[in-house]
């Protein structure tokens, strides 16, 4: 007969002791499956992260190990620092900006770019100690917070779009239709839709089913490249979707970003905007994240305030200073962190298995590497569509705060850039409120913002 623990074995034992699972009213099993979840809809970062990155002429191999310890190095913070379960990672939309806007749009090198990413990590490790990072974010409009999510939702999408040959160029419109009967446009199409309806359902792990069946599909027009010697048979074909780790993979990325170059190009080579764009779509993204998650776990005091708001702030800040040295683009916390808190995960527990099965992860690089983009962008349109649900969050009666919140939505994708669309919203923002005698409802930080980035495109 299975021993039945007691009230005060459970009590004193070292998973009590060390995340007060009585306190929390949780236990080790359900921590255990809020972490499973957890993992499950945010495992689509494993493939997605490196596809993005390799765009800037990063190692995929490098990247997918850079990957998987950024998101190791977060979350384990998160749960140590704070007791909380949330997860970190790699941000969607960050890696986009770093490899679409600042490496290919403006001709900056990937390990320039990590260096970028690494100053931004002990700039917000200072801010968090001080708590001076909790005042930027309570002092920024909400509808710019709200439309700068929704714009980077945009990006994503589109990005999606183009990866799939959905979205094609065209000389006399820009853009156009692709060929969406066949190939990777089929692909897309045919797992946006399952994974769509997976979604509707409230599948866990939905995003990651969704990439698997477009990864399976795609093996049967031959948009999925299979490993070599998988065509021996069954078996072999098992066989070689595993390989144990060799970190000799993880070499091209790992300690490879450039702080000098990064910092002369922020003082001298007009890579300012740049840094000021990493901390504030990082800023913007952790501390919505953070609320929202927090409010479904009941952590939100009464006067909406988070506990330990610094200490989860400052994990970020880690992950995103590890992850710039482990080779990889701005760590953040990750809203499906809520699947696993829905499913009952109260404690920093949940986090620690989250670590472990990314870790299990290692052992799967050549199932990664079958992934292709038409695979991936369902992810992509999912997460964007996600993400714009913010739109919700402004004030659409108050022009003020709508015109600068369009402006700042629709400039990201149409100039393909995360800092031009944050620009123009600061730029916008202030002298609406301004002109039309609302200049009080502006923080003096805003004001200044909006001048920097004016001083921008004047001088630059």
């Amino acid at each position: 007969m299975a021993e039945v623990k007691t009230n005060s074995q459970v009590q004193n034992s070292f998973w009590n002791k060390q995340f007060k699972l009585v306190e929390n009213n949780t236990t080790v099993k359900r921590e255990f499956v809020a972490g499973l979840t957890t993992f499950l809809t945010m495992a689509y970062i494993i493939f997605v992260n490196p596809r993005i990155l390799s765009a800037a002429g990063m190692d995929f191999n490098g990247v997918f190990y850079a990957t998987i310890f950024g998101a190791t190095l977060g979350t384990l913070c998160m749960a140590l620092l704070t007791n909380y379960p949330f997860a970190l990672a790699p941000g969607m939309g960050l890696n986009a900006f770093f490899t679409y806007t600042v490496v290919i749009g403006m001709g900056v090198s990937w390990q320039i770019a990590l260096g970028i990413v690494f100053i931004e990590g002990i700039i917000f490790i200072i801010l968090s100690v001080l708590p001076i990072r909790e005042m930027i974010v309570n002092c920024i409009p909400m509808g710019l917070k709200a439309s700068i999510a929704a714009g980077i939702g945009l990006f994503i999408a589109f990005i999606g779009l183009q990866n799939a040959d959905i979205v094609v160029s065209n000389p006399d419109t820009l853009v156009q239709l692709g060929n969406i009967m066949s190939g990777p446009a089929l692909i897309a199409l045919v797992g946006l839709l399952f994974t769509g309806i997976l979604y509707a359902y409230r599948v866990k792990g939905a995003l990651l089913w969704g990439i698997l069946a477009g990864t399976l599909l795609g093996c049967i027009n031959g948009v999925t490249q299979l490993p070599a010697g998988s065509q021996e048979g069954f078996f072999a074909f098992l066989k070689s979707l595993v390989e144990v780790p060799s970190f000799g993979h993880w070499a091209p990325v790992f300690l490879k970003l450039d702080i000098a170059g990064a910092w002369q190009g922020i003082f001298s080579g007009g890579l300012f905007a740049v840094l000021i764009a990493f901390l504030f779509v990082d800023m913007f993204d952790t501390a919505g994240t953070l609320v929202g998650v927090s409010t479904q776990a009941g952590y939100v005091d009464k006067d909406g305030n988070l506990p330990k708001a610094s200490g989860a702030l400052l994990a970020d800040a880690i992950g995103t200073t590890g992850g710039a040295l482990f080779g990889t683009s701005t760590v953040t916390t990750y809203v499906e962190s809520a699947s696993g808190v829905s499913e009952g995960g109260r404690t920093g527990l949940t986090g620690i298995f989250v670590s472990l099965f990314f870790l299990l992860a290692l052992f799967f690089r050549p199932l990664i590497g079958m992934v292709s983009g038409a695979a991936t962008a369902p992810a992509l349109l999912i997460v964007g569509t996600m993400m714009m649900k913010n739109v919700t969050r402004i004030d659409w009666e108050d022009f003020t705060e709508l015109l600068p919140a369009f402006v700042t939505m629709i400039a990201m994708p149409l100039t393909y850039s995360i800092s031009e669309g944050i620009a123009l919203g600061f730029i916008t923002y202030p002298i609406m409120k301004l002109v039309t005698g609302k200049g009080k409802e502006v923080h003096w930080l805003v004001y200044l913002l909006g001048l920097a980035f004016l001083a921008k495109y004047i001088f630059a």
